[in-house]
């Protein structure tokens, strides 16, 4: 390490020469003021403004600044002098010792600014033994033998010229504290090790922009920086907070704060070639603020832009001065720094005649009133040098009356208090370590030579009160950060100022008052977007056009069932169950619904279904009223009853199909309706059944006396308790395998709350009553040419088809309908009713309004028509024949005499009655017998012949009708 100071220490030899030699031969040198003390801090002002790009020069002595400064420069000045005296006088803070200070000017540019940092700190590291011409100038030596060491300094103003003196300073261990520097990369302690400051990071400040852009809704802007650190790191610190945020960058761009005005005019051509960015977030020094102001102006582009300005803009007029119009409405941030109240009351009582410390004051004093100071005014203890600064006021010729006050136009630094604290930090640090070091405030020889590292060790854990608050640094040597935003508006009296509108601290924007921006681009309200918010239902489809340009897309409205998604950047589709909002932001919980029995539909199945218990009901009622009349017993009453009783069931389980569903419920509407249907087609099955095989009996050619089987009622009931029970069976089966529960249909605007039936649930069951259905139906077809009196089998084929026409409908309607609970009670109540009106209602008529037909004659006895041939005619009147007709008093008439019997065409016989009669006609000697009457009473049998109504006028067919006795 002593090798590398040695190297600098020749370089700033080499350079102190040339500065000697310069002085010497009294030409290029700068002024400095310098206050004396047993500990001297060094301070780096922007006193003047910094020079021309044009007119810049390879030394840095030979540089000329630009005009005075009385913002950012005097009034620093002067606030150092005025804490230094308060410091000085504090008995409690560094008591005993003296607290000197040596300020030069950096003119707000790095090779000055570098040349001055080299001046201070020359002398810190001279050996003891080195000539004192060569390093320390004679009118720089104090009567007490020489400057206090060197123990920090503060500044320079720009974070890009403070990186530049850093690197510089850390070489010596002279620690430096930052009034106005707060490019975020100086808080790397791996790089900056001796960097501290009292404003916060830039960091911060890029996060306080984007909360501003975020809370107008502007997601699409345009940003420009000051090419160097301080521009540079900024807007590289919003740009990646803004890529967080989803803000996106539609145009950038870079420029230096001294470049032509040709290069500001390309700049604000280029952020005009996207007309959705309207704001301008711009990272930049004060002047290059200005630039951008100026070009607007030039290019006729006023009120096209809304600049949103740094800390470097902040509340300057300087920057806005001839360009009010064109930086209206912008906003801007300033560092909180509270106003020092007792600067004031200081700096108004200045005047040039008394204030000799600062060398600097009679420059300004002639800039600022425009006026030429008498020149015979005398100099103090302060060292000045002859300043290498153009000040065009001097060439007025106008002398200052003296009645001049500072209170014209005055306008207090933003940044006062920084330097202020950064001073007060300072000796704080430097009290802590004497403290330490030699005890109670003495001086002792332990602090030399000076420690800077101890020092800055001292600083980084400073704290004390300043302006009500607790100051410190954190870790990285930096506050925390507290903000202010400013809104440049115009006033009613028509002048322009800048408005404090609200604050940020903490991470918390809060706003005190309502900015005003004036109309941009002919917009009353600003607007900057790549894209307008989509309407409620759409989402956004972005439109990948490079960089940073996701926020723009085209608006697609979602799907049915589907909801946006959290970035409305697609839709996701809600669960069943649920539906989307009206506005498609949320899924809504669907309301669960169920069959009501106020519901129409409901009704209508309880209407049916009342109906049907009522007509089996009544019509139970009738035939046990009837029980033992000829038209009940021939319907064999037994399976009738079983009917009815089956009727009853189909019609009751209505209810339990309309019930909320619950396990219960479930249970009765999946077994009921099965069993119901078994006990009503198992007993038409029976007649069918009986009825197809006493009319197959009748047929043969043979027939024979051997009677049917189970042709009883008690069979016939006990075949239909045997079916009926294979259905209860399988239903019993179903349920134990399959058990009831309750289930839920997920519909587009509704969730249906029903009993869970799979598709074996509903085949399995009713597959048993279908195969009943479909026997039924086959026998109905076969039984349809029973005796015209005989015809209740034609009515069970009325009720079969019909059934299965119902049936037939049923299985679309239910597995592709919703109203799965109604479809099913209207089939099987429906089912039920047709079967009671094609079986019943006949009955119901003749016993009730034609009680006259129900007798035994009506069903047992019948007119029938028989078509007998003349061969069988031939036969039956065979004289050797048993069952001869003329036995029986039948005469047989050959109506054709011209033919014989044996040429008579052989005829089949065709009859339509009962089985007494079927068995009369087979077997008449037997049936005519049972029939046989006393002597006393007469035949009863009677046999009528006509002849028959034929086209044929030699027709050999005659109508014969026969009447039994004893049955009427």
């Amino acid at each position: 390490m002593r090798k590398g100071i040695g190297n600098v220490w020749i370089i700033l030899m080499m350079v102190s020469s040339n500065g000697v030699s310069a002085i010497e031969n009294g030409t290029n040198k700068r002024t400095a003021a310098f206050i004396n003390g047993n500990f001297v801090f060094g301070a780096l002002f922007p006193l003047h403004h910094q020079p021309s790009s044009k007119k810049n020069h390879l030394a840095s002595l030979g540089i000329k600044c630009g005009h005075i400064r009385e913002l950012y420069g005097i009034q620093r000045v002067e606030a150092t002098f005025q804490t230094l005296d308060e410091i000085n006088s504090d008995s409690d803070l560094l008591p005993n010792i003296t607290l000197g200070v040596e300020i030069r000017d950096e003119c707000w540019y790095a090779p000055v600014a570098l040349q001055q940092t080299i001046e201070l700190i020359r002398d810190s590291i001279m050996p003891a033994s080195a000539p004192k011409n060569c390093y320390l100038r004679k009118e720089e030596e104090s009567e007490e033998g020489g400057k206090g060491p060197l123990i920090g300094i503060l500044g320079p103003g720009a974070s890009s010229v403070a990186l530049q003196v850093q690197n510089l300073l850390q070489l010596f261990h002279i620690p430096q504290i930052g009034y106005s520097t707060t490019s975020r990369d100086l808080s790397d302690k791996s790089r900056f090790n001796y960097f501290l400051r009292v404003v916060p990071s830039d960091y911060y400040q890029a996060q306080v922009m984007l909360d501003v852009v975020r809370y107008f809704g502007w997601s699409y802007v345009s940003v420009v920086n000051t090419d160097e650190n301080y521009g540079q790191s900024g807007i590289q610190a919003f740009r990646e907070l803004a890529e967080e945020a989803g803000v996106c960058i539609a145009q950038e761009d870079s420029v230096l704060s001294n470049a032509a005005d040709e290069v500001f005019d390309k700049v604000a051509l280029n952020l005009r070639q996207d007309p959705n960015a309207v704001v301008v977030v711009c990272f930049c020094e004060g002047l290059t603020v200005r630039g951008l102001l100026k070009a607007t102006k030039r290019l006729n582009m006023t009120n096209y832009f809304l600049f949103i300005g740094s800390d470097g803009w902040a509340d300057r007029n300087d920057v806005t001065q001839s360009y009010e119009e064109q930086a209206l409405g912008g906003l801007s941030i300033r560092i909180h720094s509270p106003y020092v109240e007792s600067f004031d009351k200081y700096y108004w009582s200045l005047r040039p005649e008394t204030n000799v410390r600062n060398p600097w004051f009679k420059e300004f004093w002639e800039a600022k009133f425009r006026c030429v100071l008498n020149s015979n005014w005398k100099q103090s203890s302060v060292k000045i040098e002859k300043n290498l600064t153009s000040t065009p006021y001097s060439e007025a010729g106008t002398f200052c009356t003296g009645q001049e006050s500072l209170k014209e136009n005055y306008k207090q630094d933003p940044k006062l208090s920084f330097v202020i604290k950064a001073i007060y930090a300072l000796a704080h640090g430097l009290h802590d370590m004497v403290l330490d070091v030699c005890g109670e405030g003495v001086m002792c020889p332990k602090v030399s030579p000076f420690n800077g590292s101890m020092l800055k060790n001292y600083l980084m854990n400073v704290s004390f009160e300043f302006n009500a608050e607790t100051f410190q640094f954190d870790e990285n040597g930096d506050p925390p950060g507290k903000y202010d935003i400013m809104n440049y508006q115009k006033l009613q009296n028509g002048h322009f100022e800048y408005v404090e509108v609200g604050s940020w601290y903490n991470r918390s924007l809060s706003w005190t008052k309502t900015p005003q921006f004036p109309s941009i681009r002919g917009r009353k309200i600003v607007r900057s977007v790549c894209a307008e918010e989509c309407s409620q239902g759409y989402y956004k489809n972005v439109q990948q056009g490079g960089k940073d340009k996701t926020c723009c897309w085209v608006c697609v409205p979602c799907p049915s069932g589907e909801i946006l998604s959290k970035h409305h950047e697609g839709c996701e589709p809600c669960p069943k169950g649920y539906a989307p909002s009206i506005n498609k932001t949320v899924c809504q919980l669907l309301q669960i619904e169920f069959v009501q029995w106020h519901d129409r539909s409901a009704i209508l199945a309880m209407a049916i279904s009342i109906a049907g218990l009522l007509s089996t009901s009544i019509t139970t009622a009738t035939f046990i009223r009837f029980n033992n009349t000829p038209i009940v017993k021939s319907s064999t009453k037994e399976l009738c009853y079983l009917i009815l009783a089956g009727m009853t069931l189909a019609h009751a389980s209505i209810f339990a199909m309309l019930a909320k569903p619950a396990t219960f419920s479930c249970t009765i509407s999946r077994f009921l309706p099965g069993v119901a249907f078994a006990m009503i087609y198992s007993a038409l099955l029976t007649k069918t059944n009986r009825i197809a095989r006493i009319l197959a009996g009748s047929k043969k050619k043979f027939p024979t006396r051997r009677k049917l089987l189970l042709m009883s009622a008690a069979a016939q009931v006990m075949m239909a308790l045997l079916l009926i029970s294979v259905e209860i069976t399988i239903g019993g089966a179903m349920l134990y395998f399959q058990p009831p529960r309750v289930a839920y249909s997920y519909l587009v605007d509704k969730t249906l709350m029903e009993c869970e039936i799979s598709l074996e649930a509903i085949v399995v069951p009713l597959s048993c009553d279908f195969l009943l259905i479909l026997l039924c139906t086959l026998y109905a077809v076969k039984t349809r040419n029973v005796p015209e009196n005989f015809n209740e089998a034609k009515f069970i084929g009325f009720a079969m088809y019909t059934t299965c026409v119902i049936w037939i409908a049923f299985v679309p309607i239910y597995f592709r309908g919703g109203a799965k609970a109604i479809t099913m009670c209207l089939c099987v109540t429906l089912s039920a009713l047709v079967t009671w009106i094609f079986l019943f209602v006949p009955k119901l008529y003749i016993i009730l309004f034609k009680p006259e037909k129900n007798n035994r004659a009506f069903f047992t006895t019948a007119k029938i028509r028989c078509h007998i041939g003349a061969k069988v005619a031939s036969a039956v009147s065979d004289k050797y024949s048993t069952n001869s007709w003329r036995e029986s008093s039948v005469s047989i008439t050959n109506t054709d005499p011209d033919r014989s019997v044996k040429d008579v065409p052989k005829r089949t016989l065709s009859c339509q009655t009962g089985l007494d009669l079927l068995e009369f006609l087979l077997h008449p000697k037997r049936l005519i017998g049972d029939f046989t009457t006393p002597k006393s009473e007469p035949l009863a049998v009677k046999i009528i012949e006509k002849d028959c109504y034929c086209n044929d006028p030699n027709c050999p067919m005659k109508h014969i009708t026969i009447f039994l006795p004893g049955k009427h």
